[in-house]
């Protein structure tokens, strides 16, 4: 039955159809639930970036009120806490509280026409800062597409395991019945028998725990793609079309263009846009500042309380257009604390970059060992290969003909298992040594372009 059901898990994924990396990488760039979410935070960015264009327009207030109250006042200026500069004076030399009644309508015009490139530099700050978000999003896509990657070529190795794991699975089986029909011949002991049987449990139960790991991986993709994970069954061609072609890796590097290298290049520049703004944001401001307005009320110009009705309706009317110059002296020492605050976050955006460049170019540098040590590891595996096939071969035959034990048998097999393991960890390495080496300096799509 254990037998079965591993065939079955076996045919059920080969019955899918491959998915090339690059149809699964396209899927991660439609469905990947981060990317949908940092391309919805570039919009909110954008948003922010044409509502700051809009800080230009000016303010044009409409103000109307209707009263009725008295108009008892005294001689003397006052502040009006409010739109209305006053100065009120009184009309009788008693107290007069006889209600009167009024309006007032008011339309005043605010703009700040001027300001010695403050709105630029704000602007500039806004693009800045979308640049920034959409960098980041690249950068974000680039790492997703690194674990991407990543995890495709663990299905392929784990895929390898499997096909080793399930030959291996067959050698036991091959022994066993080898020692079943010794022992009934009494040509070996039974416990010959009970070993055989231990080891091609074991083997089984290895193929499980490997079919097991698939799946977790097969899992993960699926969080990323969309996709039912039965269906992420790897291309097993990739790796020798990788190896076939001994130019894969001669690539010219790109680190410069980096999205990492982007991502911060753009932090950097948008602290130093926000230098320049704070350097605007306190410079004068020139105004024009406009107004008119119509007054009416029940007092007329004699003194006379006339009937509550007749103070409504405009009765004078006033215009004042003027052009204004604002600024605060104690802006300059507000200016050199937020100055010096912003450098130091310019230099350390500026030593971020340099970090991140000095960090780039070591990886590259480790890229190109480990690509240089899989290359070397590929041309000699294949002499273990040959040697471990060649002695597990003669040491069956010993065995069937009596000149050898289960022990050396056991031991020949194990060999040859770790043969090809090795093998199968070599071109692993190399595979995964070629992508971190293309994703380090950025050239994950000249490699993508010799597949299919």
């Amino acid at each position: 039955m254990l037998l079965f059901f591993i065939a079955i898990t076996a045919n059920a994924q080969q019955s899918s159809k491959p998915i090339t990396l690059k149809e699964l990488l396209s899927r991660v760039d439609q469905q990947a639930p981060t990317l949908l979410t940092d391309s919805a935070a570039i919009l909110i960015r954008q948003a922010q970036a044409a509502e700051t264009r809009s800080n230009w327009l000016p303010n044009l207030r409409l103000n109307y009120q209707a009263d009725i109250g008295s108009g008892n006042n005294t001689t003397g200026p006052y502040f009006g806490f409010g739109i209305i500069p006053s100065s009120s004076g009184g009309i009788h030399n008693t107290n007069v509280t006889t209600a009167l009644s009024d309006n007032l309508g008011i339309a005043a015009l605010d703009w700040e026409v001027y300001n010695f490139g403050k709105y630029g530099a704000e602007n500039r700050v806004a693009n800045s800062d979308v640049k920034v978000e959409q960098n980041q999003f690249a950068q974000s896509k680039y790492q997703l597409q690194a674990f991407t990657i990543s995890d495709y070529l663990q299905l392929l190795r784990l895929q390898d395991y499997l096909d080793i794991q399930s030959r291996n699975i067959q050698r036991n089986e091959e022994i066993r019945r080898s020692i079943e029909s010794l022992a009934k011949s009494g040509t070996r002991a039974g416990v010959d028998t009970s070993i055989a049987e231990a080891e091609l449990s074991k083997a089984r139960l290895n193929y499980i725990e490997l079919n097991n790991q698939l799946k977790q991986v097969q899992l993960q993709l699926s969080a990323v793609t969309g996709m039912p994970y039965q269906s992420i069954v790897p291309d097993t061609t990739v790796e020798a079309t990788l190896i076939g072609q001994p130019s894969a890796y001669l690539f010219p590097a790109d680190t410069s263009n980096h999205p990492l290298i982007n991502f911060y290049r753009s932090v950097y520049q948008n602290s130093l846009e926000r230098e320049k703004l704070v350097k605007k944001l306190y410079n004068p401001k020139v105004s024009l500042e406009a107004a008119a307005w119509g007054r009416g009320s029940s007092v007329d110009a004699a003194g006379q309380y006339n009937s509550l009705s007749t103070g409504y309706g405009f009765q004078r009317s006033n215009y004042l257009v003027g052009v204004g110059i604002s600024y605060n002296l104690f802006d300059l020492r507000r200016k050199q604390l937020k100055l010096r605050t912003q450098k130091a976050s310019t230099d350390y955006a500026e030593r971020k970059l340099q970090e991140q460049q000095q960090l780039l170019s070591v990886s590259a540098n480790q890229a190109d060992v480990e690509m240089q040590t899989a290359l070397d590891r590929l041309k000699e595996i294949p002499n273990q290969l040959r040697a471990a096939n060649a002695g597990y071969r003669q040491k069956l035959s010993l065995y069937r003909n009596g000149l050898t034990d289960i022990i050396e048998l056991d031991a020949a097999l194990n060999i040859l298992y770790r043969a090809e393991t090795d093998y199968m960890q070599a071109k692993y390495e190399y595979s995964n040594a070629l992508f971190q080496k293309a994703i380090t300096e950025n050239q994950v799509n000249s490699v993508l372009n010799l597949l299919k």
